[in-house]
């Protein structure tokens, strides 16, 4: 790692704009040039410029789709780096109480559950990463977290599929400071598999213009079977 990439990349965030169309884009989804003007309130010119420099700085990618060009971020690696710097930002921060005009301007349903590029977040993750490490299945490693032996065993018996996860320089779980709870919440690789494991068994559903997910009745009753959590208040 050289220490010079730093700057290069810092430079890239120092525009609230860019900033602005980055945050557009953490749940994974590739989306318009035009979708990502109005998200980073700018003109469609603006945003071209900005979107090359993303793109050109390895945040971004870039394919042709029609007529359109859609944009998503380019790696794991880079949204970590992005879920990490704003996740920062709020772990320095005074907590914001729940009652603040910031939180209470947000949609219920954005607080209860969403998607953090890979993994999920918002209330219920909060409250899923609390029940595993109660129950042992995880234990705090500094700011990753590892599996314990019962931990591997519960994973498995819901069809938790560890096999990619932890592989290359990505951790196999790591805190994540929820930027609405100002909790943790669980990312990594164990995050990815978790949410690929809620959507599979339709505890959740995605939706492809929201970071919002609906949690299913099935849903509601495997999160409370699986981590005791009640949800008619989640």
């Amino acid at each position: 790692m050289d220490a010079l990439h730093i700057p290069r990349i810092a430079s890239l965030l120092t525009e609230p704009a860019r900033a602005m169309i980055l945050w557009a884009l953490i749940d994974g989804t590739s989306r318009p040039a035009g979708e990502l003007a109005f998200a980073a309130n700018i003109s469609a010119q603006s945003a071209s410029a900005h979107l090359a420099k993303l793109v050109k700085g390895g945040l971004l990618k870039s394919e042709a789709l029609g007529r359109h060009r859609y944009f998503r971020i380019a790696s794991a690696e880079a949204a970590q780096m992005i879920e990490g710097l704003a996740s920062f930002g709020a772990s320095i921060q005074p907590r914001v109480p729940t009652h603040s005009p910031i939180v209470r301007a947000m949609p219920n349903e954005f607080l209860i559950a969403r998607t953090c590029y890979d993994h999920l977040a918002g209330e219920v993750a909060v409250k899923v990463l609390q029940a595993m490490l109660q129950a042992r299945w995880l234990t705090a490693a500094q700011q990753e977290y590892k599996a314990t032996r019962l931990g591997q065993e519960k994973l498995a018996i819901l069809g938790v599929d560890l096999s990619g996860t932890g592989r290359g320089r990505r951790a196999f779980a790591r805190r994540c400071v929820d930027l609405t709870q100002r909790r943790a919440h669980l990312a990594g690789g164990l995050g990815a598999a978790l949410l690929d494991f809620y959507v599979r068994e339709r505890w959740i559903l995605r939706t492809s213009r929201s970071r919002v997910v609906d949690i299913t009745p099935m849903g509601r009753e495997g999160f409370r079977r699986t981590f005791g959590i009640a949800m008619g208040n989640a």
